[in-house]
């Protein structure tokens, strides 16, 4: 029997397990899988600067592929540069497998600088955590740590690979283990929920994760449809589609302020794929929960059930049927001229999007209004932050456009956020991603002046407006695109907006546009 490597092994484990990406930025307890990449076919490789662009590109990639993507990460402070990301993954139900090296078993004794607790660091982010015990064992652990991402709703493994592990003798690869299906709900939940439906007063659908994808969010707008009921979304989304032909629903507002009378008018709420709604964060003299006093809560479906499956039975069981649900018309406009404003931007993004967009939302305060705005404009899809954790657009994008070569990503991002994971560009100019990056340079981290007063604080002083700009000295946005191999131009009106971005939308490949506002 041929031996290979402990390397070998998992690489040809991944890759019969239907992983064929991996995104890395590796050091030197991982070479042996680098040299394992080099000998065998199949597993393509992304490299990227920093590790927050790494997990951020695998969660990108599971959106849009709707498979795992890889990650090879080095010691717990690699591991440790990409828990923002993990954070924000774990949060969209995105799969991704982490295999993170460890230092030789037989070296771990001396406490050698890179030493860390790596199982301590991958707990919080991952669902799933091991350290392979030898090079015989690698295989099987790569298996299992596939088949948990692949659990439903999506899940992060992380998979800790000892360098002699990885060095090591080994017998032969493993094979792909199956993966249960996702649990359906019984007959009694579908009751209780038509039963509430059926019921008098004013009801909402409340959706998240997998409801709000098809075909699980034609289905939820049938019922609707046959009820009378309202449909909302979660303030945040992994991957929904929007726009013409599609069914279309507002979503929960940010601002609490602007999201009790949202949902101020229902008695009932259903949770389909979401928890119930709360605030970002607690606020003095303001609820954490946002359901109105009296409103009756109904937990439907939770994300790892299968969603499909009990909004259609749902929907049976009230004589609704899939075409029943309204979809979205396509309303043409103008793109607007005159000066820069939140407003104008979003009914330019509504005119200019092209057909089968991926849309990367991070604009934070700039970008409120763009989701309302493109309501009905091409079909597209949006995809957005659940964990909330900053530096999320453009290494998200840089996945999603490694997953869809042939579709236009276009990442929505506030300057303050496109700071933290800048070197993202990098790697879309060497993997010439077809994303545009449109910046909205308020100099400022904007969201905090706002949250700055929601706590009670008060009137930001010089030294806590020092903390929250971003300027002195500016950064020059489009110069550093170019230092990292892409193209870049400065709009400081919507005429010149609409120009670069329908410029951007007719040619091919990594382009900045900075927007002054």
């Amino acid at each position: 029997m041929n031996t290979m490597t402990g390397a070998e092994s998992l690489v040809t484990t991944l890759v019969d397990s239907g992983i064929d990406t991996c995104f890395t930025n590796p050091g030197t307890s991982e070479m042996h899988f680098c040299a394992a990449l080099d000998k065998l076919p199949g597993m393509g490789c992304v490299l990227g600067l920093f590790e927050g662009v790494v997990t951020g590109a695998a969660d990108g990639y599971s959106r849009i592929a709707g498979r795992p993507a890889a990650t090879l990460l080095h010691l717990g402070p690699g591991l440790g540069n990409g828990l923002a990301n993990l954070h924000n993954a774990r949060r969209a139900g995105s799969p991704i497998v982490n295999i993170v090296g460890e230092h030789a078993s037989f070296h771990l004794q001396y406490d050698a600088p890179l030493t860390s607790d790596i199982e301590g660091i991958a707990r919080p982010v991952s669902h799933w955590v091991r350290t392979s015990a030898g090079p015989e064992q690698v295989a099987a652990d790569g298996a299992e740590a596939v088949a948990a991402a692949r659990t439903a709703p999506g899940q992060i493994a992380t998979l800790i690979l000892p360098a002699d592990a990885s060095w090591g003798p080994a017998q032969a690869a493993a094979r792909a283990l199956p993966v249960a299906p996702a649990p359906k709900l019984d007959d009694a939940a579908i009751e209780t929920a038509a039963a509430a439906l059926g019921s008098a007063g004013d009801s909402l659908l409340l959706l998240g994760g997998p409801a709000l994808e098809d075909p699980a969010l034609t289905w939820a707008g049938a019922i609707a449809a046959k009820t009378g009921a309202k449909l909302m979304t979660t303030t945040f989304m992994r991957c929904m589609p929007r726009g013409a032909g599609r069914v279309g629903a507002f979503r929960l507002p940010y601002v609490v302020a602007q999201a009790l009378p949202q949902l101020a008018p229902y008695s009932r709420i259903l949770l389909v794929g979401a928890k119930p709604p709360v605030s970002f964060f607690g606020y003095p003299d303001s609820p954490s929960q946002l359901q109105p006093e009296g409103c009756e809560i109904v937990p439907f479906a939770e994300a790892d059930f299968d969603i499909v499956d009990a909004l259609q039975r749902l929907a049976e069981r009230l004589g609704a049927r899939a075409e029943d649900a309204v979809l979205q018309p396509y309303e043409a406009v103008d793109a607007p001229s005159g000066p820069i404003t939140p407003e104008g931007l979003g009914r330019a993004l509504a005119a200019l999007l092209p057909e089968n967009a991926i849309v990367v939302d991070e604009a934070v305060t700039t970008g409120r209004g763009f989701y309302p705005a493109t309501r009905t404009a091409r079909p597209h899809h949006w995809l957005a932050n659940l964990g909330g954790s900053i530096g999320f657009g453009t290494p998200v994008g840089t996945g999603a456009a490694i997953a869809a070569p042939d579709r236009k990503v276009i990442c929505l991002e506030g300057d303050g956020s496109f700071m933290y994971t800048a070197q993202s560009l990098w790697t879309q100019a060497r993997e010439n991603c077809d994303v545009t990056t449109v910046i909205f340079a308020n100099r400022s981290y904007n969201i905090l002046l706002g949250e700055f007063a929601a706590v009670g604080a008060g009137a930001p002083g010089q030294r806590a407006r020092d903390i929250f700009e971003i300027g002195r000295p500016d950064i020059d946005m489009v110069g550093l695109a170019q230092s990292l191999g892409v193209p870049g131009s400065r709009v400081d009106d919507l005429e010149g907006f609409a120009k670069a971005f329908t410029a951007a939308m007719e040619s091919e490949g990594p382009k900045v546009i900075e927007v002054m506002v």
